[in-house]
């Protein structure tokens, strides 16, 4: 896994490696603002301000103020590390051992407060909550497109389309009890246990 043991920016070129810092840059600042004075109180021309750039730029990188705090670099890592997975390998078994992977990136790039704060917000502000709901439906529309290929079915077959919204649907759940519950244990070990439940029921 050798790219999962990587930040996003490791195979990067100077260009992409630039609109990563300013993404990166306008969300720290976004994260500063709403830990100070609180999500709705933050308006993007204060990010803006604190970022250094224009309300353009910062719309230019996220459409909305919510996608600041939930968009990161990392469904394109869980989409490759998919991809390239044993074909002999049973489905449930590639995104265990993917979503874990990618869970440790997410969380081991990032500092322990900003993933709590994230997470708070999707459960605190219902603004936040919907945008989720919207940006999970294309991860899985991305895990569909891999299902279709490992098992050549068409994307669009019922079957695939809810195991793979099955999959993405865990793992919100996952995330949001871990909110809900004041962020006590570890996100990987819930994600493991939403995956358990997924593949063998109650």
């Amino acid at each position: 896994m050798a790219a999962s043991a990587q930040t996003p920016e490791a195979k990067l070129g100077l260009r992409e490696r630039k609109k990563l810092k300013t993404r990166t840059t306008i969300r720290e600042a976004t994260y500063r603002l709403i830990t100070d004075q609180g999500y709705d109180a933050t308006t993007v021309e204060q990010i803006a301000e604190a970022a250094e750039v224009s309300p353009s730029t910062v719309f230019r990188y996220f459409p909305t103020k919510e996608d600041i705090v939930l968009t990161d670099e990392f469904d394109p890592i869980l989409e490759r590390e998919l991809r390239a997975r044993p074909a002999d390998e049973s489905i449930i078994d590639s995104l265990r051992h993917v979503i874990d992977r990618s869970l440790h990136l997410a969380l081991e790039s990032e500092e322990p407060e900003v993933s709590r704060l994230r997470t708070r917000l999707q459960v605190e502000v219902p603004a936040v909550r919907s945008r989720m709901m919207e940006s999970m439906s294309v991860t899985g529309q991305m895990i569909c497109h891999v299902l279709a290929e490992r098992t050549g079915r068409d994307a669009g077959d019922l079957e695939v389309r809810v195991y793979a919204m099955s999959v993405v649907g865990a793992l919100m759940e996952a995330t949001m009890y871990w909110a809900e519950h004041g962020h006590e244990g570890d996100l990987r070990d819930l994600a493991v246990k939403a995956l358990d439940t997924l593949q063998n029921g109650l």
